[in-house]
Order: structure tokens, then sequence, then C-alpha cells
């Protein structure tokens, strides 16, 4: 945390049944995955997020009480586990555009849930003022 990146990085958590999550934003507990531009880290972030969607890192977590993934599990099983979704890169990359979209798609569902939610609490307000 507090840390400043000048090159494209990603974050992914390694604390926690949610152990492998990416994010853009820093976590507490996450290991700063940097990369040389911008491309790589878009599509290995969409990389990233399939694993730890599909569990694939569940079985790395070790410790009894708070299940913690180790940095060189990470290390030693992401590199070869992206090589291997990326070999067919023309499928790749359709499925990184599926996936970001429906994070688009996603995102505009949360804004309209919160825009109902906004109307409904207004609608009741005027309604319980009379």
């Amino acid at each position: 945390m507090g840390t400043i990146y000048t090159k494209p990085h990603l974050f992914v958590l390694n604390k926690g049944m949610n152990s492998g999550k990416p994010q853009k934003e820093p976590f507490t507990n996450s290991f700063a995955v940097i990369f040389q531009n911008e491309e790589d880290c878009e599509s290995l972030f969409f990389i990233a997020f399939s694993l730890w969607k599909t569990n694939f890192w569940h079985q790395h977590l070790v410790g009894s009480v708070i299940p913690f993934l180790r940095l060189p599990d990470f290390k030693k099983e992401f590199s070869p586990k992206a090589s291997l979704m990326m070999v067919e890169h023309e499928e790749h990359q359709k499925n990184v555009a599926a996936l970001k979209l429906l994070e688009q798609k996603e995102k505009q569902f949360h804004e309209n849930i919160n825009l109902i939610s906004d109307l409904r609490r207004a609608i009741v307000y005027r309604y319980c003022r009379k």
C-alpha cells in the first residue's frame, strides 16, 4: 500500500479464500505484478481473473486459520498457466473482448440498480411528506 508504480501493473490478493483475485487498485495483502506495456497488463488481468473465478488458486492455499497464497507458488503456477491459456491467440483475444464487454455491462447494471434505488427513495420520501 502506498507504493507508486510507473509501469502498468495489477494487484493479486494473497490472503483469504479470495486469494488470486486481481484488481487494478491495491489490496492490503497483495502481490504487485508489473508489466512492460499496457496491452500485456490488460490481457493478463483477464487471465488472472479467470483463474480466480474458477478457484484455480484454492489448491495452492496454505495455512489453517487464514489461508494464503505464497509468492513462489504464484510465480511457479501463473506464468505456465497464462502461457497455456494464450496459446490460441485469436481465441484468447475473443475471450478477453467478451470479458471486457461483460465487465462493462455489469458496471452499467450496478449503476442502473443504484439509480432505481435512488428514485425509489425519492418517491417514498415525497409520498411520506404529504
